[in-house]
């Protein structure tokens, strides 16, 4: 009964399930459901079945990874006990392998050292016989030389340290250094005494002991006492070469300079007649033109500054003389100093590079060997521009030694600097005082002394203008505040020259014409050499100018004077207001209008003849009666403005008046022609 329940009660619970309910209400054959329930259930089943002997053959095999996986693990556990040894081995071997590498290391330069100091300390058989036996000219005694100067410093060296290894080359060294030097002082002297021998260009025994300057140098480190005495041998022996050669030379030099020379009388402000005896000799002999020499005048004595003439070839005294050529004394002195700049410069190189010195020390070794012909220079110099009245040829010299001075410190020589201001002190206060003399010649000179009146250029203004162009030309490259000072007063003294002459002519007309020549002769002087905007040319335009207007003036007063002082008095009336006050002026007018027409062409003609005659410059008396006629026709033009004014438009000369164009025309046909 217990199971009847119970399976009513499982066929209840079954009967609520859905799909049951499904069944039921679908009206589903229960029995045929079943089977199909049991089919299904028998193929999971078997899918079941299918699954475990999946699973178990995947266990297997998980079974088998498990088994390999713990016995790798059992090997990396062995690899890892056997690593952790292997580390401290290689740790051990590192170790072992710096202690191994800083014994090497200390070895090796142990052994470096060793082997310098073996290779210092022995003294190989070749240097031995090189030394003794080989010329000091041989490469390879040069060669061993080095090494054995090498072998001496070590050998200091070590002896400070009290190395007993150098005890054992000490000898050898010595006695190799002893015949080493004793060969180098007999090489190096025999070449200084061969620069005594006559007509010897040392030159070549100089480039020679360049080659070998190591060897003085060697001396100056292990024998100062040869080394000495070699630079004192040098210095005495150079000394007296350039001592004696620039002597003779200079003296040579002099017997081919001008024979007539300026003297004391050669100054600006001297009249002619001073010089009668020079005058007679002319007279009676012929003297050659290149005895003689210029005073005032440059000439071409200023090529001597241009570059090829500067820096060229010496003069040869002996060819010179057998040619019968003079030189002006600012040639010789270039020669001179030229040959001094080029063997000083190439002396003073020589002396830096063979004895190692610089500065101070190169310029007093340098003091030593030229000291003496400087010094006889500066002397001959001192006597000759004592009693020198050439002021170009000073100021010639003078600017010689400014491009010298330049050249010397363009090669970077600085031996020859106190010479150069030297010779400038000799010669700066000669060119100044011959200058003053100059000046006060001309300040003191009296114009009623100097002859026949001319109103031509005067000889003295001639001379201030070929000097005063000379100088401002000179001191273009290297101006000079002190030389224009001195040639302002020159040229205030000749201004007041000129002023002074003309004063002596009687007529006002004279003195312009003289003023007018000398302006203008002085302005074309030195426009030809001095720069247009220099004072004195400025100066001179303004004086030639004032005096050229005043001259148009005084040439159109004689015949058109009356016309002149008519339009200037009708125009400053006319500027007053007051033109009327001339209304009763018409006989005046009518003679002014009729004399001009009839006597104008007559009158320029006659103008134009006397300026041409009375000028020396053509061009600028072409000037001025250009400047006359264009001043001509502005006065006859304001002549007929006046005239136009209702004042006198009733006047019937006014008919007479000739035509301002037709006046031109006819003026033009008496301008000069060039």
């Amino acid at each position: 009964l217990f199971l009847f329940f119970l399976h009513s009660a499982h066929i209840q619970a079954n009967l609520e399930d859905d799909l049951v309910k499904e069944a039921l209400k679908t009206g589903v054959d229960l029995r045929q459901y079943s089977k199909q329930v049991e089919a299904e259930l028998q193929r999971i089943e078997q899918a079941s079945i299918k699954d475990c002997i999946f699973l178990s053959k995947i266990w297997l095999i998980l079974a088998n990874i498990i088994w390999i996986i713990n016995r790798m693990e059992g090997m990396l556990s062995g690899f890892q006990s056997d690593l952790s040894s292997i580390s401290s081995e290689i740790q051990t071997l590192q170790q072992q392998s710096v202690s191994m590498n800083v014994r090497l290391k200390n070895r090796q330069a142990v052994r470096s050292h060793l082997s310098q100091l073996v290779d210092e300390l022995v003294v190989p058989g070749a240097m031995i016989s090189t030394i003794l036996e080989s010329p000091v000219t041989e490469q390879e005694f040069l060669e061993q030389l080095h090494e054995l100067n090498n072998k001496i410093n070590f050998a200091k060296e070590l002896s400070f340290r009290e190395t007993l290894a150098c005890s054992d080359i000490q000898d050898i060294v010595d006695r190799l250094k002893l015949k080493a030097v004793s060969k180098i002082r007999e090489f190096i002297l025999q070449k200084i005494y061969s620069f005594r021998k006559p007509m010897t260009n040392y030159q070549i025994p100089q480039n020679t002991l360049l080659k070998y300057r190591f060897f003085y140098q060697f001396l100056l480190a292990n024998e100062r006492t040869v080394a000495k005495e070699i630079r004192d041998e040098y210095v005495d022996t150079m000394s007296k070469i350039y001592y004696s050669y620039f002597k003779s030379y200079s003296g040579r030099l002099l017997k081919v300079q001008y024979e007539e020379v300026a003297d004391k009388d050669d100054l600006m402000g001297v009249e002619d007649t001073a010089k009668k005896d020079i005058l007679l000799k002319c007279f009676f002999s012929k003297p050659s033109l290149k005895s003689r020499n210029t005073i005032f005048t440059l000439g071409q004595r200023g090529a001597i500054l241009s570059p090829t003439e500067l820096e060229g070839p010496i003069l040869v005294p002996h060819t010179a003389q057998r040619g019968d050529s003079r030189y002006p004394y600012e040639t010789l002195f270039r020669s001179q100093h030229y040959a001094l700049l080029d063997n000083g410069c190439r002396e003073y190189l020589f002396l830096s590079d063979f004895f190692m010195v610089a500065g101070n020390s190169a310029l007093d070794l340098f003091n030593s060997i030229m000291g003496k012909t400087l010094s006889m220079f500066l002397k001959s110099m001192s006597t000759y521009v004592s009693d020198c009245y050439d002021s170009i040829a000073i100021f010639l010299c003078i600017h010689i030694i400014f491009r010298f001075r330049a050249i010397t410190t363009k090669r970077n020589i600085p031996a020859l600097d106190k010479y150069w201001e030297a010779v400038l002190e000799l010669l700066w206060p000669r060119f100044e005082l011959i200058l003053e003399m100059n000046i006060h010649s001309i300040r003191n000179t009296d114009p009623q002394k100097l002859g026949v009146l001319d109103t031509r250029p005067h000889y003295i203004t001639r001379r201030y203008a070929e000097f005063s162009s000379a100088i401002v030309s000179i001191n273009q490259t290297f101006p000079n505040e002190r030389t224009n000072a001195l040639l302002g007063q020159l040229q205030i003294e000749v201004e007041n020259f000129v002023l002074k002459m003309a004063a002596e002519f009687p007529s006002r007309r004279d003195q312009l014409i003289f003023l007018i020549n000398n302006y203008d002769m002085m302005l074309s002087v030195l426009m030809e050499r001095a720069a247009d905007d220099s004072k004195e040319v400025e100066g001179f335009q303004q004086l030639l100018l004032a005096r050229t207007q005043e001259f148009i003036e005084e040439i159109l007063s004689p015949p058109f004077g009356g016309m002149i002082a008519f339009v200037k008095e009708a125009e400053a009336l006319m500027e007053k207001g007051q033109l009327d006050r001339l209304k009763n002026e018409e006989a005046r007018i009518t003679q002014l209008v009729r004399g001009f027409s009839s006597t104008w062409k007559q009158s320029v003609e006659s103008m134009s003849q006397d300026v041409m005659r009375s000028f020396t410059n053509f061009k600028n008396g072409t000037s001025i009666i250009q400047g006359a006629l264009t001043q001509l026709i502005q006065y006859y033009h304001g002549f007929h403005k006046v005239l136009n004014q209702p004042t006198f438009r009733s006047l019937a000369v006014r008919s007479e008046l000739i035509n301002l164009h037709h006046l031109m025309v006819e003026v033009k046909k008496h301008k000069p022609n060039f």
